[in-house]
């Protein structure tokens, strides 16, 4: 009874651990994603909108007119005042955007050139370490897209809105079933083999017991010494025939052990080896022909940005991400051309 009940235990917190962290953390972060895809998705001047109507309901910052201008074509980049300072602000729209120290040096000077007292870049992409620490010193606020979304997620129509949230918790509820079998999954085994370790001793203890030898009958005189001679010659027998078939068992076991550890190893390479692997694969595709760069945004996602066409390019992007076993999995981003009106396309060379 007690493997078992240790077996319910052990189901019981994996289960828990994964609904904490399924529902809580990972819920979030796909309804945070399939946010900034809904922004994503929205025409220029939409977004532009609800920045400026956020700006102004939480930060009190209202568009600066230019009186000499009679008409004013649309931007992404204008001026925003709370009073006695302007800001300059700049939406970067689209996910595919990684923006780096020279885009935000750039917005610096034109707000100081403006006389504006800073700006404001927002994007729904992602800013890259070396553009934080440029904004720093330009005195540029940043809002990218894990930081933009709490910001925007009350100003998205309610449609969008409810589709987010019902998509992210239909996504978490399925793999909460997926995390719940694997947990009883993981009960059973856990389960059977305490059990098996619990039969094991008994069955070795049973077999170490020594069996009583029979009582000698009265017999005559002669008849004992051969009815002596007989037991004692069958405990080593039975001893070399229990000992015999171990070592094979046990050797046969071993061979098939090292091997699957062998195989872990080549699949399953260590946290530095991996990096490693990521950084070679990054330096070759930025020497391919027509591939401007390749950025690992997560241990899973592979961006590519490309100045080719997208036939000549992905055949030499799966050449570089099939020489390595451990990443040949991977997910592709395939960004659009600069100054080319295309979709951001994902893609797999290889799958499980």
């Amino acid at each position: 009874m007690l493997p078992w009940i240790l077996a319910l235990l052990s189901a019981l917190l994996t289960c828990t651990l994964a609904i904490v962290y399924l529902w809580w953390i990972k819920r979030r972060r796909t309804e945070m994603q399939l946010g900034l895809q809904a922004l994503a998705g929205m025409h220029w001047r939409e977004f532009s909108t609800l920045i400026k109507r956020m700006l102004r309901e939480q930060r009190g910052l209202r568009e600066v007119a230019d009186p000499t201008e009679e008409v004013r074509e649309p931007s992404s980049d204008f001026l925003l005042s709370d009073g006695p300072n302007t800001w300059l602000v700049s939406c970067k729209h689209g996910l595919a955007y990684r923006i780096g120290t020279a885009a935000v040096n750039e917005l610096g000077a034109v707000a100081r050139l403006g006389g504006a007292k800073g700006g404001l870049l927002i994007t729904e992409g992602r800013v890259e370490r070396d553009g934080l620490a440029a904004a720093e010193k330009q005195s540029v606020e940043v809002l990218d897209g894990p930081r933009l979304w709490p910001l925007l997620q009350a100003y998205l129509p309610g449609e969008i809105e409810t589709r987010v949230r019902a998509t992210a918790r239909h996504e978490a509820l399925r793999r909460i079933a997926i995390a719940a079998l694997g947990a009883v999954t993981l009960g059973l085994l856990v389960g059977l083999g305490l059990q098996g370790l619990h039969v094991e001793p008994t069955a070795t203890a049973a077999e170490s017991t020594p069996v009583p030898a029979p009582a000698p009958s009265p017999a005559p005189a002669a008849a004992p010494a051969a009815a002596e001679s007989q037991p004692a010659a069958a405990p080593v027998a039975s001893a070399e025939d229990v000992a015999t078939p171990v070592a094979p068992a046990a050797a046969t076991s071993a061979a098939p052990a090292a091997a699957a550890d062998g195989d872990r190893n080549d699949l399953n390479p260590d946290t530095a080896t991996l990096d490693r692997y990521q950084a070679e694969m990054a330096r070759a595709l930025s020497r391919q022909p027509g591939i401007a760069s390749g950025v690992w945004l997560t241990r899973q996602t592979l961006a590519i940005n490309r100045t080719g066409e997208l036939e000549a390019v992905w055949p030499r992007v799966c050449q570089e991400v099939l020489r390595y076993p451990a990443l040949r999995n991977v997910r592709v981003q395939i960004n659009a051309r600069p100054g080319v009106d295309e979709p951001v396309r994902w893609r797999q060379c290889a799958t499980y």
